[in-house]
């Protein structure tokens, strides 16, 4: 008898444990790890920030939905992986073995690699967590009653872009609604060497489709930029040229902002010796494997990506859902595989599709595969894709809710963008 021990219960911990159930026998023994009680629907981050969803509308209990699956659940963050001893440590002292580790944590928002950014002590916000959203909610609402300058956009070294972008639009279109859209400047600061390159070195017809939004929003921007720090009210960017030599200094005023971090491994996957790169993402092979501990997985936003090509500012690859979807499958895949003494064959298919909300309509993109040149590399806007994006959150929160462990991506998004017909 096997147990699995699952790290992370979000977008790829809990369809990692579905999944896993399904393909076990009961004799094997799966629990997963978090470091908090509920699942959160990361993608509708944007919307609770300006109050178009409410946190009981993106988040779920996680215990009871394990546990009906026989799947153990414990809410405690590790402190401590011991790979060679086949061993995690959590919070609070507990120590569980495992035979098998499959590591979804996602990453560690690195707000401290900028002075004064963050939304705990900093001057900036997030969109990255529940959490974030809900205080940049606390803040906007006394923002409506006195509007100033928004500052909008991306740390040097991030590599999720989509969220920015949707964000500025979601913002932009709440302001117009609300009449107050006249009185704020928006800003749109970004590592990105220019806009629409979201961190894939551009997809189709990005750039000009983005810059065109952004003008016909009245949103203006900085690329290139590498945010130095944060005061109250002001951000400092140096903007390079293509050689990455400063090109000019802007200090950028604010009264509200929303600038992504780069991320890093969290710390306890981080410290384990030949495990992760510098920046603390595990180091797999073609099987999702670490290539170190052959009993180790990972997937997601916690695995080690390089860039798509050299940006004069750092900026990393981002990891959407559809990949993230394919790697835990193919995780679940050769752990069966391997119980079962056979050899792991299964791969995750890293490309990349996106539904990205702008508010009042949407953009959807694909790369098949994510690092050029590709098969597919197709970007199209339409009121289309903010009431898909609106039904795949339902569509996505209803598997969550019913154990089902098919994938959704593939289910719903692919056959919703014809992709299966693009790629023969």
């Amino acid at each position: 008898m096997a147990h699995i021990v699952i790290l992370g219960a979000g977008v790829g911990g809990m369809p990692a444990a579905y999944e896993m159930r399904e393909l076990l026998g009961k004799e094997h023994t799966i629990t997963v790890v978090s470091a908090v009680d509920y699942f959160q629907f990361t993608p509708s981050n944007p919307w609770i920030a300006v109050n178009w969803r409410k946190r009981d509308d993106i988040t779920l209990k996680i215990a009871p939905l394990l546990e009906r699956k026989g799947i153990a659940f414990i809410a405690q963050a590790v402190t401590r992986i011991e790979a060679e001893g086949n061993q995690i440590t959590l919070a609070d002292g507990q120590v569980l073995a495992y035979d098998y580790l499959v590591i979804t944590t996602g990453p560690k928002l690195s707000f401290d690699e900028v002075p004064g950014a963050g939304p705990h002590g900093g001057h900036t916000h997030s969109v990255c967590t529940v959490d974030h959203a809900e205080l940049f909610w606390k803040d906007y609402q006394a923002f409506l009653e006195n509007p100033g300058p928004v500052v909008i956009g991306a740390m040097p070294g991030a590599s999720c872009f989509g969220p920015a972008y949707e964000f500025a639009f979601i913002l932009a279109t709440d302001l117009r609604r609300r009449k107050l859209r006249h009185k704020v400047p928006m800003t749109y600061v970004t590592s990105e060497p220019y806009i629409g390159h979201l961190g894939l070195g551009g997809v189709g017809d990005s750039k000009s489709m983005l810059e065109s939004e952004f003008r016909n929003n009245d949103i203006k921007w900085i690329t290139n930029a590498k945010t130095t720090k944060v005061e109250a009210g002001k951000l400092f960017v140096t903007q390079v040229d293509d050689l990455g030599s400063t090109y000019k200094e802007h200090e950028v005023p604010f009264k509200l902002s929303m600038m992504l971090p780069a991320f890093k491994g969290i710390d306890a996957i981080a410290a384990v010796p030949e495990l992760c790169n510098p920046r603390g993402f595990v180091l797999i092979d073609e099987f999702q494997r670490s290539k170190k501990f052959k009993n180790i997985f990972a997937a997601g936003v916690c695995v080690a990506i390089p860039p798509v090509e050299v940006t004069p500012v750092a900026t990393g690859a981002p990891k959407t859902g559809y990949m993230i979807e394919t790697m835990v499958t193919a995780i679940a895949h050769n752990i069966a595989a391997d119980l079962s003494g056979q050899p792991a064959t299964a791969k995750g298919t890293w490309n990349a599709i996106c539904l990205a909300d702008m508010g009042d309509t949407g953009a959807a993109f694909v790369a098949l595969p994510q690092i050029p040149p590709r098969n597919v590399n197709w970007f199209k806007k339409g009121k289309w894709v903010h009431l898909a994006k609106i039904a795949f959150e339902k569509y996505f929160l209803s598997k969550m809710k019913s154990g089902n462990s098919e994938p959704v991506y593939e289910k719903y998004v692919l056959k919703a963008l014809g992709i299966f017909r693009l790629e023969k």
